[in-house]
């Protein structure tokens, strides 16, 4: 019998109210494990550094609503980089005989961030399984708390939101990676200075992968509140179980009822059947996706039908076999406008192969933010889609059991 019980974490968590629930956490698994110090780091909202919260006690610093610490641990290089991206669980010496243990902390594929731990001895394989437990246990401890508080979305804010980028996080999905069983899938948006409307979704049922990826025309407020109208149109036709080309005749009808003549989105609303691959697609006035095949990149040769909000026409579906190891990748023309032109979305998808979805979409925002010298003229959304086959599940890095010890 294993001397470790996750069952204590889970309770105390359980038991304590949401903004306590993460601390609750980390001083059971102090107690458990024997650790000088547990502290959890959340990844921030641009994926280049990791928060680390801290509680600021009555009485010392106590101002109503600032009773957080946090602390930005750049990424860039960093041990820290590397667990999050491998997945692994880092060991690294600390000096005076204590450890440094760094354990991701991740939901179904979607990186939150790491439990970094020292410990007063090097972990063995028992302690370290059981730390790979016990940060799963932390990733769905921290999704059940975030539904309850703002506490965790503000310490990862690196910059104040204006009203429309509120809005456009808000269309989001709540988590931009999940690993499916059949597929692996990632997406992510770099916003323009003055917000446009670019949004990207994505749900899993029974039978289907959902993707949509939208562009509204304009920027800021006027933006963000035509893609509300489009991304509830898509999710209520979605969740009464319509097909694509049904989602986009009952968006383009909400959008032709409600908003100017000069009002327009675009878009790509795709559906993936996970016992085949089989991909049906609707381009609503949208770049062509890329396929990657074999290493090789090529925009797929589809027709383009009208924007959504631009004329009362039935929307056509198209359909494509997908293959295991297929890439499928999805972008907005925020990747391609004049300042985005240095991107070079072939050579980029065919050189990061081998890599995690969610590593190119990191990437190839990081291209365009220095291709354009981070003054963006447009948004620019993305979503890669790795498609494994229903033979070949490859199951989600939805915690970490590796060992990986670096010497300091």
């Amino acid at each position: 019998m294993a001397r470790f019980d996750l069952r204590s974490l889970l309770a105390a968590a359980e038991e304590a109210p949401p903004v306590d629930a993460v601390e609750v956490l980390a001083a059971e698994l102090l107690r458990e494990v024997g650790a000088h110090d547990v502290r959890l780091l959340l990844t921030n909202l641009s994926c280049t550094a990791l928060v680390r919260l801290s509680h600021v006690e009555p009485g010392l610093e106590w101002v109503a609503g600032h009773n957080e610490r946090t602390e930005s641990i750049p990424l860039a290089g960093s041990v820290y980089e590397r667990a999050m991206f491998t997945q692994h669980i880092e060991v690294t010496a600390a000096g005076e005989g204590r450890w440094r243990v760094l354990v991701p902390v991740t939901e179904r594929g979607d990186t939150l961030g790491l439990l970094e731990l020292l410990l007063p001895a090097r972990p063995d394989a028992e302690t370290t399984e059981f730390l790979g437990g016990a940060a799963h246990a932390f990733a769905y401890c921290l999704v059940a708390a975030r539904r309850h508080s703002d506490m965790f979305e503000r310490a990862q804010r690196d910059v104040v939101f204006s009203v429309p980028a509120e809005i456009q996080r808000r269309l989001l999905p709540p988590a931009y990676s999940v690993e499916g069983g059949p597929f692996s899938l990632a997406g992510w948006l770099e916003p323009a200075h003055d917000v446009g409307g670019d949004t990207f979704d994505y749900s899993v049922d029974r039978e289907h992968l959902h993707v949509t990826i939208t562009d509204a025309i304009g920027h800021s407020t006027t933006a963000a509140l035509l893609a509300t109208l489009t991304v509830a149109s898509l999710r209520n036709s979605r969740r009464s179980l319509a097909g694509p080309a049904a989602q986009a005749d009952a968006a383009n009808v909400e959008l032709l009822n409600h908003v100017d003549s000069e009002q327009f989105v675009t878009g790509l609303i795709v559906r993936i059947g996970l016992g085949d691959g089989r991909a049906e697609l609707v381009n609503a006035g949208h770049p062509a996706p890329y396929l990657v095949r074999q290493g090789l990149p090529e925009q797929l040769h589809l027709d383009t039908g009208l924007p959504l909000g631009v004329a009362e026409v039935p929307y056509q579906v198209q359909t494509f076999q997908l293959e295991p190891g297929d890439r499928l990748v999805l972008v907005t023309d925020g990747y391609l406008e004049r300042n985005a032109a240095n991107v070079d979305m072939r050579a980029t998808l065919s050189a990061t192969a081998a890599r995690h979805p969610r590593q190119i979409v990191q990437e190839l925002a990081d291209l365009v933010v220095h291709a354009t010298g981070g003054k963006l003229r447009d948004d620019a959304a993305v979503v890669c889609i790795d498609w494994h086959g229903p033979g070949n599940l490859r199951h989600a890095t939805s915690g970490a059991s590796l060992d990986r010890t670096t010497p300091v």
